[in-house]
């Protein structure tokens, strides 16, 4: 029995080669090239053109908001603050407005008169003629007037000389006699408000010649109180708060000729305390509010806005994402077989390359136990026709896993580690044993 449990043995070791198949990367294929991976040969391995594949554009879009938020602007500056009384009223007073020329603005009324089309004796009969050539024209809201046959000229902000000018080169442009004469009926763009101690709170229109604080008052109704000694005018302009004592302005004719500019608002108080100028400042201040609070709703509903986008950005890369599990999404990859831990494919990465050491490592790397680091290869088809390029990595010295760090792996390429030479072996034995005991068994039952 032991002759036939061993020549038994002596078969089936004849046979292993067929037991026991163990992959291996066969340099005598004419269709395989080794080249030995060395810093010479990494600027080959890697010279192949390969572009990442791009993540969608929502990936990059940012939900944030560049403009600015309806309503904003700055705000008068308080005017509430608690004042103690001065012995001695301080005299603050504006800086000297600049002389400019008087510029059109949106609810003045402009006249236009025309030569007259009728016969001679339409045209000696005097002031009738002369009213039927003339035309009054508010400007609008847009800046403009409208004038039958010629359309839509923009005025806002021109002076009168400019004025004219535009409107010849309207009525030239239109055909038509540009013989006219152009002023200004109604004055009502530049405003300056009076109250407090007047006769009658009032508003001064500024006109073609310059108002000024003397004329104001006197639209009003002039100064009426009891006490001028505690009487302070004060002028609201541009957000700044100026005053003088009514002594100082009766006496000073540079006070009384204050220059006045559109916007002003003039209050006059019979206390040094700015209790009633508040009072009358409480409507601007209440515009004031107005203003931040609209600006604290636009606010709100740009925070509204971008949280829409940031759900809606968030839900198109869930969806990407998404994609991407259920594989709906073409991707690159790279193959990994042999003795690694784990083996399958490694998914190449967006934007950028990915090397060996990415492609190996990131699958749990090779298994110590039964890996050949010596015999580590990238198995690549370089030109499309089934020639295969095996890079071989001898990672037996481990200052080569320095070039596994630099070698970047393409699309399709197969990572490939082969066994070692004891694993081999014991694999073949691993095999014949349980045959070779169930032969022995069936020889010794005989």
């Amino acid at each position: 029995m032991n002759k036939l449990v061993i020549g038994l043995f002596c078969g089936l070791l004849g046979a292993c080669g067929s037991a026991y198949v163990s992959p291996v990367v066969d340099v005598r294929d004419e269709g395989v090239e080794v080249i030995k991976l060395t810093s010479h040969t990494l600027s080959q391995a890697n010279f192949s053109t390969y572009t990442p594949r791009q993540l969608p554009a929502v990936f990059f879009q940012s939900a944030g908001y560049g403009g600015v938020p309806r309503g904003a602007g700055a705000l008068p500056p308080a005017s509430v603050e608690a004042q103690s009384r001065p012995g001695v009223a301080e005299t603050r007073l504006p800086p000297d407005a600049p002389v400019v020329p008087y510029r059109i603005g949106v609810g003045d009324v402009v006249l236009l008169a025309t030569k007259s089309g009728g016969t001679t004796v339409e045209e000696l009969s005097g002031l009738l003629a002369a009213q039927n050539r003339r035309q009054g024209y508010t400007v609008q809201d847009d800046g403009a007037i409208a004038i039958p046959d010629v359309g839509r000229i923009p005025l806002l902000g021109l002076t009168l000389e400019e004025a004219e000018a535009e409107l010849f080169q309207a009525l030239v442009e239109n055909q038509i006699d540009p013989s006219f004469s152009l002023e200004i009926a109604e004055f009502n763009s530049q405003r300056v408000s009076v109250g407090g101690a007047v006769g009658k709170p009032a508003i001064a229109k500024i006109t073609l010649t310059p108002l000024h604080l003397d004329e104001a008052l006197l639209a009003a109704g002039g100064v009426d109180t009891d006490d001028r000694s505690t009487t302070v005018i004060r002028l609201y302009r541009d957000g700044t708060l100026y005053q003088m004592p009514l002594t100082a302005y009766l006496k000073s004719s540079d006070l009384q000729r204050t220059r006045m500019v559109a916007g002003d608002s003039v209050f006059v108080d019979t206390e040094f305390e700015l209790g009633h100028a508040q009072a009358y400042f409480a409507e601007q201040i209440t515009l004031g509010n107005y203003r931040r609070d609209a600006r604290t709703q636009a606010v709100r509903e740009l925070e509204t806005e971008v949280s829409m986008r940031r759900a809606a950005l968030a839900e198109q890369r869930d969806n990407f994402e998404s994609r991407i599990d259920l594989s709906a999404v073409q991707r690159d990859y790279v193959y990994l077989v042999g003795e690694v831990k784990n083996p399958g494919r490694f998914d190449m990465p967006f934007e950028h390359k990915a090397t060996l050491a990415d492609a190996l490592f990131s699958m749990g790397g090779f298994d110590n136990k039964y890996a050949n680091p010596s015999q580590i290869y990238v198995l690549r088809d370089m030109d499309g026709d089934g020639h295969v390029t095996a890079w071989h990595l001898d990672a037996s010295n481990a200052a080569n896993f320095t070039l596994a760090t630099r070698m970047e792996v393409r699309p399709n390429d197969v990572v490939f580690i082969a066994e070692q030479p004891i694993t081999r072996w014991n694999r073949v034995l691993q095999q014949f044993v349980p045959t070779l005991l169930t032969s022995s068994v069936a020889a010794a039952t005989r």
